[in-house]
């Protein structure tokens, strides 16, 4: 049996149809769990409800943890570490495998322009301190022997499914409705971002590679160097649209935090925006040899999802 908690989200689906490759026991676990193979059990879990996580857990040989929380500090403080901790505990309890897919919010800021896996953890955020604390709970059970897990981290996403991705809700929405592309900070730096069936496809094949687990891995991540102009340049012309962009201040996302509470979470992590933001996947590539999805070929899939979820087709 191999478990997904978070089944629902960008990169729970994808996991979910790659893990076909690997096993026909498949646990889908979320708030509502539907199937994405015809064969899966599914298992109904709210995340406050941790004595029930460890029921999801039960007969799991891999457990990957893909879950996401509110966008929102307080919340994040408030479940994540007894979240993690109480995973953790069940895993070992079942003597599950661990598989958390992680973001780069623990970065040392300096660290942003080149990414690796050997990234100095010193995060400049709230929420990058909580990322850290995750980050730490799992690798020092690691390295007591008393846990085999991996953390699989992934940049900022596109591709289908990523409802609420900057390029997805603040570009491809924008011009759908014939409005201005909306960016955050220096329109001219560049930033990578992970296409997510890269990072599903990525994550299920670390799960099930003995020698990739007590480690971290960067999902593949392409290594063109696109501007944020770039991108939304090229999704306008996929598009077949002539690009306006608007460029969003920091003083005013601090103001629309007045009124949308959301807008309060950004401007702690507006620093990813305003230098080069470079993810280095080559570990991966080498030890497995795959290649990343090409932005363009990317940003087709990514624009045809959004036009069925806006047409309902």
């Amino acid at each position: 049996m191999q478990t997904i908690i978070g089944s629902g989200g960008a990169i729970g689906l994808p996991l979910a149809k790659e893990l076909r490759k690997y096993s026909e026991k498949i646990r889908l676990v979320s708030r509502n769990p539907f199937k994405v193979n015809d064969t899966d059990e599914l298992f109904l879990l709210d995340a406050n409800n941790l004595t029930k996580l460890s029921e999801a857990i039960i007969g799991s040989e891999v457990v990957y943890i893909t879950i996401g929380f509110k966008y929102d500090l307080k919340v994040w403080q408030n479940l994540w570490p007894p979240f993690m901790r109480a995973a953790i505990n069940a895993c070992k309890a079942n003597n599950a495998k661990l598989v958390f897919f992680d973001n780069v919010y623990l970065y040392d800021k300096s660290t942003i322009p080149f990414m690796t896996e050997n990234s100095l953890i010193k995060p400049p955020s709230k929420k990058g301190e909580v990322r850290k604390q995750l980050h730490e709970m799992i690798m020092n059970e690691v390295q007591t022997g008393s846990l085999t897990a991996l953390i699989a981290r992934s940049a900022d996403f596109y591709g289908p499914d990523t409802n609420n991705s900057l390029l997805g809700e603040m570009v491809i929405k924008n011009l759908m409705k014939n409005k201005k592309a909306q960016t955050f900070g220096d329109i001219n730096k560049i930033h990578t971002y992970t296409y997510t069936p890269d990072a599903g496809k990525a994550t299920a094949l670390l799960g099930n590679t003995a020698d990739a687990y007590n480690q971290v891995w960067h999902v593949p991540t392409t290594k063109e160097k696109l501007t944020n102009q770039q991108w939304i340049d090229l999704i306008a012309e996929e598009m077949d649209l002539q690009a306006k962009i608007q460029a969003v201040p920091k003083w005013v996302i601090h103001m629309l935090g007045i009124i949308i509470p959301i807008m309060r979470e950004f401007p702690e992590m507006a620093y990813q925006n305003e230098m080069d933001y470079i993810f280095d996947s080559s570990k991966f590539e080498k030890r497995f040899g795959e290649i990343p999805t090409t932005p363009r070929d990317g940003v087709k899939e990514m624009i045809k999802y959004f036009r069925r979820l806006n047409t309902g087709r």
